[in-house]
């Protein structure tokens, strides 16, 4: 650390613990607050300010003083994490029951890549092997700052070819949270997903970057940008993700979601699914509208999956099938391509890589009411001289799919489409063709 940081971080140390014995005046401390963002300005002001201690000591736990320090601040006041400082996390934080409070990130939150211990005590979210680092909830919060959230994802990359069924923690975990929003920081390293909104709604996500890079051979996966999850009334814009799988995921039980202005790298492009993983669970999705997106070097651009009605095995750590449900009144409007493996994808086989014998098991979640329009750009040579994949398990589970104004081509010119079971009249003169080269496994 450069040595003029010094005397800052220890006056800030100072007077966040001073701040804690109440002996500063509240209009001083204001002054030190982050301003809010446009989707914080109409929840109402907040009436005092508390500030994170920190002891800037990476072989010490500051979760306890984070905690007590949102717990001061808790219905109806603003905590600020210091710009400059770094907070270690080595503990998880239960932050369930907020309601009316500010948490604003100027400095770095940094998670320990202690795996035998998170492992062990990390928050479950009993969904595709997910655990979280904290668990954010309540009423009224709102998160936002210029700060970093550091997941240090590097350590469970590498020990994942080890053990693809050991659990993970999402990097921030949104659970049960009613009215919201999370703005303008950083996220890095994300463990595995980098954001899940959970029993949620009427949430808003602006103006994040998100950026999960391994440094090595050991990919970075599943670091998903988010996944939405049994959540309503969700708001995810202006940020830009670079990762090692879906830049946006619609989980089961999403409803009214709105995806726009998004730049995305490396992705595996904004994905509805997969869903129909689990027999015993009835899944839905309904009023997505995703916008204005660049897709850049992803497997994928607009994609849909859906498991059969039959157990498949995507991989090791990711088995299912046979879930019922629906997808209804998805639209894909105003998406930029480039270096694409697929740009758009409709499967009903996910896991099962044989298609013929996928359709002898027709899935149970039917799709119906889907739009792709507008929709330009380059795919790569990976499925040359197939640009999209269209492939309903039956003629009887898919209805009223529409294309218009897409143009999507190889490198080389060429447009085909894998068209099955399915209405090519509604397709807008996509290049249809039965010729299947499979859906994109990555």
């Amino acid at each position: 650390m450069r040595s003029f940081e010094q005397p800052l971080l220890a006056a800030l140390f100072l007077l966040a613990h001073a701040v804690q014995g109440a002996s500063l005046d509240e209009n001083f401390l204001s002054t030190l607050r982050s301003p809010r963002p446009f989707h914080a300005r109409a929840a109402p002001q907040r009436n005092r300010t508390c500030i994170a201690p920190s002891h800037g000591d990476s072989s010490v736990d500051d979760a306890s003083s984070i905690l007590l320090a949102i717990q001061d601040c808790n219905n109806g006041g603003h905590v600020i994490f210091a710009e400059k400082l770094t907070y270690t996390i080595a503990s998880p934080l239960n932050l369930t029951s907020l309601n009316a409070v500010d948490l604003d990130i100027q400095g770095k939150l940094s998670f320990t890549d202690n795996i035998t211990y998170w492992e062990k005590n990390s928050f479950d979210l009993i969904y595709q092997n997910a655990t979280s680092f904290f668990a954010l909830g309540g009423k009224d919060v709102h998160v936002y700052g210029a700060g970093e959230i550091q997941g240090n994802g590097q350590a469970w990359w590498d020990a994942y070819p080890g053990n693809k069924k050991m659990k993970r923690p999402v990097l921030f975990a949104v659970v049960g949270l009613e009215g919201g929003s999370v703005s303008q920081f950083k996220l890095r390293n994300a463990p595995f997903w980098h954001n899940i909104v959970m029993d949620s709604k009427n949430i808003a996500y602006s103006g994040l970057d998100l950026f999960s890079s391994s440094n090595n051979g050991n990919f970075e996966k599943n670091t998903d940008g988010w996944d939405i999850y049994r959540s309503d009334n969700i708001v995810i814009e202006n940020s830009t993700i670079t990762n090692g799988d879906d830049c946006v995921s619609f989980k089961p039980n999403s409803t009214n979601i709105l995806v726009q202005n998004l730049y995305c790298n490396g992705t595996h492009g904004i994905s509805v699914g997969s869903l129909g993983q689990y027999s015993e669970r009835v899944d839905y999705v309904e009023n997505i509208l995703v916008r204005n997106i660049t897709m850049e070097n992803s497997s994928e651009g607009a994609r849909i999956k859906v498991w059969p009605d039959a157990y498949s095995e995507k991989s090791e750590s990711l088995t299912g099938g046979g879930g019922r449900g629906l997808v209804r009144n998805v639209t894909y409007d105003g998406m930029r391509l480039s270096n694409v493996d697929y740009g758009l994808t409709i499967t009903q086989c996910y896991g099962q890589d044989d298609e013929e014998e996928c359709f002898k098991h027709p899935s149970k979640l039917n799709i119906t009411d889907v739009t792709f329009r507008n929709i330009r750009g380059r795919s790569n040579r990976v499925f040359s001289p197939i640009v999209g994949h269209l492939v309903c398990s039956s003629p009887h589970t898919c209805s009223g799919i529409l294309a218009e104004n897409v143009d999507i081509r190889t490198i080389n010119g060429s447009n085909l489409v894998t068209c099955r079971n399915l209405d090519t009249r509604t397709l807008g003169g996509l290049n249809c063709t039965e010729w299947s080269k499979g859906y994109n496994t990555a």
